[in-house]
């Protein structure tokens, strides 16, 4: 999808031709790598290193053209299954003067405009800050920079080229002091569902890090962290308002 002129909304996201690669090249490429490895089943089978084993020798029992399609139809399957997976995972960002949407998965985020300081993207995340420097939102996707630069820019919201917070972080290290009370435990147990590449529950702790007033940004699976401003006037928010979608 193109971004669209300034005075409509601008719209960030892969576009029918992901679509089109995934949902085609990924079946495609599990067919032709099941056909590959089903000519050579019998020789696979007798190589106790290699997995799948009685998959392999399996194929190698079958007559020819049941063997070829046994050995196609199931990684096709295995690419119409990332396909998607990766569908569902896609990240589509909608913007206009007075609020950005941010589509995954079938669920959907409003952030206003006014609640929002800073737009910046750290790596392959797109990030928005309050004026607090707290995050508001961080969503991790393929979407390009430049794209999402020309979407934010066009609508007049605060575009940086960098996280102007960055100097701040510090690398967690467990019991360093300066942090607020609970918040070594809830960064041990999320270094955990990181090495353990639990998404959701890293996911979850972070926002629980954001109501003590610590931001955290990963790099390489180590924990970088910095403290915020909590007003006592007002609870912690995320500044946006969920909306569930078909």
């Amino acid at each position: 999808m193109s971004v669209r002129a300034e005075e409509q909304a601008s719209g960030v996201g892969g576009g029918v031709g992901e679509l089109v690669l995934m949902w085609g090249g990924f079946p495609l490429l599990g067919a032709g790598l099941g056909a590959a490895l089903t000519a050579v089943a019998g020789w696979l089978a007798d190589l106790p290193w290699v997995p799948f084993q009685g998959w392999f020798e399996l194929l190698a029992g079958l007559p020819e053209r049941p063997a070829l399609a046994g050995g196609t139809a199931l990684p096709a399957l295995a690419g119409l299954l990332v396909a998607y997976v990766g569908t569902r995972e896609r990240l589509t960002v909608t913007v206009d003067r007075t609020a950005v949407r941010l589509h995954r998965d079938g669920h959907a985020r409003a952030v206003a405009r006014a609640s929002v300081a800073t737009v910046f993207v750290d790596g392959r995340v797109l990030v928005l800050l309050d004026s607090d420097g707290a995050e508001l939102a961080r969503e991790q996707s393929d979407l390009s920079g430049d794209r999402l630069r020309a979407a934010f820019t066009a609508q007049g919201w605060p575009w940086r080229e960098s996280d102007p917070h960055r100097d701040a972080y510090r690398r967690w290290v467990e019991g360093l002091p300066g942090l607020p009370a609970g918040a070594d435990a809830l960064l041990r147990a999320r270094q955990r569902a990181v090495d353990a590449r639990r998404g959701d529950d890293a996911r979850d702790l972070r926002r629980e890090l954001a109501r003590l007033g610590v931001v955290v940004r990963d790099e390489d699976r180590r924990q970088y962290w910095r403290l915020v401003r909590l007003p006592l006037h007002r609870e912690v928010t995320d500044g946006s308002v969920a909306v569930e979608e078909p």
